[in-house]
């Protein structure tokens, strides 16, 4: 028998009514792929990525070993040497990739001890399914396969290494074989994986750095603590303002049912950081969290991203993928700027939301999801749906429960606790020595109505240690909107003479523009003439001449 001539109507086989089922005289037994993803996704997510790829490698290559041994007295071989090359046959007989060849090198190229290229990997359509794009080939249980075969086919060290996987964007996986002393020193950082010694060193270093995670969030509270009291210890949100712990208490009442959640409030404000913390604080804080903006996102793009397509839908769609809904199963899909979307995607969306299942593009089967669902918008949907652009049913489906995050404007108590919390990591960031904020650069930073809200107070405090001086933030290091920040005016008790609030805020002015009447007179839009006339008013008033300035 030759290796191309395996046919698995004639190595497998079965009782019709159920029992042991034998491949090449062997009993083997068959797994759902999704419930290996699920074996995988738990693997790391207890023991991390390191431990994980050691135990999915020896089962590969324990797996690979066996079957060599198995099938070279199991089936009569034409030579040696057809048994050997059975290897990748059996590979794709099980269903395990689909393996194309690759031509040899130009003559004088090295040449690999085995070379192809992989297509339909179960691993990468696993890891892509359960745990996203990763940071490095995923295809761990097949390049142990790959090695144990050749190894015990040929009576030396083989190891398949995988520098090309669709797991990690890919458009294919290819794997390329050597002897260990072709690989020479390349290879090492791979051999841990192969052994037991090295398995346990992984599940040492994933103790240790299980430690010092702990070390360094203990050490994180402290500094929270320290930097900002009114920082919550979990959330790390600050939460000086009653208006914001009003929100965070409510987010974290919501973390504990499953229904659908709409959050609100301007761009900047921090609605993802409050939809993370419902993540968090859910059964679902050890699932994943899958963040997409339907705004940044062409329709005809997104439905694809959202749901999914299959191979062929479309031009590009060189292979099925599965969509954020999948994806997220288990966890939570936050759709941000959901206001964006059009009518026809409406549609889709409150379909899926509906029915807990997903159609990809090109399919005709749908797939079950089990996700929940948190969207967020800076747009008011009330209105959108008054006006037609925003379906009705949509919008009660996705508000079954609305969280508004109030704009900083309306809670100025967090300004400070916040700017000091972002000066102290971006400090520590950049290796400044920056400790803290002048009274006059303090003061600034409450004057000022930050319209980009949380986000703006954060680009402001790196704008500010970048251009430091000194040891700490003085009013000319902010970026020129805050320096030209006016007093906002807040009426305390009985209502004052408007002439007396005019009188503090023009002298205010005055004094922000560093005692220049003009570009006071400027920042107050009124002409210089009229400055100059009220302040020698005032002067006369307190029984004193006007500050004097430049003109």
């Amino acid at each position: 028998m030759r290796a191309r001539d395996l046919d698995l109507r004639e190595l497998l086989s079965f009782e019709p009514g159920g029992g042991v089922i034998r491949f090449g005289g062997e009993r083997v037994l068959l797994f759902d792929a999704v419930a290996l993803g699920l074996l995988r996704k738990d693997l790391i997510g207890g023991l991390g990525l390191t431990a994980a790829r050691g135990l999915l490698t020896r089962l590969g290559y324990a797996h690979g070993h066996r079957a060599a041994e198995a099938l070279r007295t199991g089936l009569p071989w034409e030579s040696e040497e057809e048994w050997r090359l059975a290897g990748a046959r059996i590979h794709m007989l099980q269903g395990q990739v689909v393996i194309e060849h690759v031509a040899p090198r130009p003559a004088g190229a090295e040449q690999p001890f085995v070379e192809s290229i992989w297509h339909e990997s179960y691993e990468a359509e696993q890891h892509l399914l359960h745990l996203g794009q990763a940071d490095g080939p995923v295809c761990w249980t097949l390049a142990g396969f790959a090695s144990g075969y050749l190894s015990a086919a040929n009576g030396r060290e083989i190891y398949c290494v995988e520098d090309r996987c669709r797991g990690q964007g890919d458009a294919t996986c290819h794997i390329v074989g050597r002897t260990r002393e072709e690989w020479g020193p390349t290879i090492e950082p791979h051999l841990p994986y192969y052994g037991m010694a090295g398995i346990d060193s992984a599940l040492a270093s994933v103790s240790e750095a299980l430690r010092a995670t702990e070390r360094r969030l203990r050490a994180r509270r402290q500094e929270l603590t320290r930097l900002a009291p009114e920082a919550d210890e979990r959330s790390g949100l600050v939460v000086r303002s009653e208006a914001m712990a009003r929100v965070l208490d409510l987010a974290r009442r919501v973390a504990k049912v499953e229904s659908t959640t709409l959050v609100t409030g301007e761009s900047g404000a921090g609605k993802e950081r409050l939809a993370r913390l419902i993540h968090d604080e859910s059964a679902r804080g050890g699932g994943p969290f899958v963040a997409v903006n339907c705004g940044a996102v062409t329709e005809t793009l997104l439905e694809s991203e959202l749901f999914g397509h299959a191979r062929g839908a479309f031009t590009g769609a060189e292979r099925d993928r599965a969509g954020f809904f999948e994806a997220a199963t288990g966890g939570t899909l936050f759709l941000d700027e959901i206001g964006e979307i059009s009518a026809g995607m409406q549609v889709k969306l409150l379909r899926v939301l509906q029915e807990k299942e997903v159609r990809r593009v090109g399919e005709s089967r749908s797939r079950p999801v089990d996700v929940r669902v948190v969207a967020a918008t800076n747009r008011n949907l009330a209105e959108e749906v008054a006006a037609g652009r925003f379906r009705q049913d949509l919008y009660y489906r996705l508000r079954v429960i609305e969280l508004r995050v109030p704009p900083l404007r309306e809670r100025p108590e967090d300004v400070l606790p916040l700017a000091r919390l972002f000066l102290a990591e971006t400090a520590r960031r950049m290796g400044r020595k920056v400790t803290g904020f002048t009274p006059r650069a303090a003061d600034q930073l409450v004057r000022y109505a930050w319209p980009g809200n949380v986000r703006e107070v954060q680009n402001a405090v790196e704008h500010a240690v970048a251009l430091s001086t000194g040891s700490r933030i003085e009013i000319g290091d902010l970026p020129e909107e805050l320096r030209a920040a006016l007093p906002r005016p807040r009426p305390t008790g009985a209502a004052r003479p408007l002439a007396d609030v005019e009188k503090e805020y023009i002298l205010a002015a005055v004094e922000a523009a560093g005692g220049n009447r003009t570009r006071a007179a400027s920042d107050l839009q009124i002409g210089l003439a009229t400055l100059k006339r009220k302040l020698k008013a005032y002067g006369a008033a307190r029984g004193g001449a006007a500050p004097r300035s430049a003109p």
